[in-house]
C-alpha cells in the first residue's frame, strides 16, 4: 500500500480528486464505488469544480452506494442516500441507470443485498473503490469481529457506529446496516483510503502497522495490490 501524509484536508482532497480525475480521462464508463462521511466531502466538492468546466468527462461515470444506514426512511438527512445526492449524484449529474443504491427501508433486507449484489455483479468490478477508516476499523459497515463476510450483507452495527456524526440528528435510528462486503471491495480495480479528522489517531497508528486482522477490517488492504491512503495531519499527529 502507498501511504501519503498531508499537511492539510485541503491537499488531501485535492490529491484523491486528482486520483479519480486520472481513472475517469482513463476510461470513461468507471465504475466509482463512493463512501460518505466528513473525509471524502472536499474530494466531491472538487470533482463538481471539474465537471462545472468539463461535464463530459463525466457523461459515463456509474456509482454505487458502498453502504447504507437501514431502518430509517431513504429521505432522512442523515442517510448515505442524501449525503450522497447532494455531494456527488446530483452535481455530477448521474442519471439512475448509473447509479446503484442501496434502499435504506426496504421491505426485506436480505433481498435488498442480494440485489445490489447482483447489480454489482453485472456492472462491475469496481474501478475505484473510495474508503474511509471508522474509528473502531470497520470498513464501509464491516465491523470488527471474528469473520468478515465476504459479500453485500445485513450488518449488525457496533457501539462505535451508532455513534456516528451523521445518524447523530436522525429521529429514527438504524437498526442496522446494508454494505457491500470485503471481497466486493478487494476486487476494486484500485482502492483509495481517506483518512482525515481527529479522533482517529490511535486507530490510524494501528492500521498503518500492516497487521492483518478481522478485528481492524481496514487491514485487509494490505493485502491490495493496488491500494492508496492518504492521511491528514490532525489523523497521523
Amino acid at each position: 500500500m502507498e501511504i501519503r501524509r498531508h499537511d492539510s484536508y485541503e491537499s488531501l482532497s485535492r490529491d484523491a480528486a486528482s486520483l479519480i480525475l486520472k481513472k475517469i480521462e482513463q476510461k470513461n464508463n468507471t465504475v466509482l464505488c463512493a463512501a460518505t462521511g466528513n473525509s471524502p466531502t472536499e474530494t466531491y466538492t472538487l470533482l463538481k469544480r471539474r465537471f462545472d468546466q468539463q461535464p463530459g468527462l463525466f457523461s459515463g461515470l456509474r456509482v454505487i452506494k458502498l453502504d447504507e444506514w437501514g431502518g430509517v426512511p431513504m429521505d432522512d438527512p442523515g442517510t448515505c442516500e442524501s449525503y450522497l445526492q447532494y455531494h456527488l449524484i446530483e452535481p455530477l449529474k448521474i442519471g439512475g441507470d448509473r447509479y446503484i443504491s442501496f434502499n435504506s427501508n426496504p421491505e426485506n433486507a436480505i433481498e435488498e443485498c442480494l440485489r445490489i449484489q447482483e447489480k454489482l455483479n453485472g456492472t462491475g468490478p469496481i474501478d475505484i473503490c473510495i474508503l474511509g477508516l471508522g474509528k473502531n476499523g470497520h470498513l464501509a459497515l464491516n465491523e470488527p469481529g471474528e469473520f468478515l463476510e465476504a459479500h453485500v450483507h445485513v450488518a449488525k452495527l457496533s457501539e462505535s457506529s451508532l455513534t456516528h456524526s451523521m445518524i447523530g440528528d436522525m429521529k429514527m435510528k438504524p437498526s442496522f446496516g446494508l454494505t457491500l462486503g470485503m471481497a466486493d471491495i478487494l476486487k476494486s480495480a484500485y482502492v483509495l483510503i481517506i483518512i482525515s479528522g481527529t479522533g482517529k489517531k490511535k486507530i490510524t497508528a494501528d492500521f498503518l502497522n500492516g497487521n492483518i486482522s478481522t478485528k481492524l477490517p481496514a487491514s485487509f488492504l494490505w493485502l491490495h495490490p493496488n491500494a492508496v491512503c492518504l492521511i491528514d495531519k490532525e489523523a497521523y499527529l
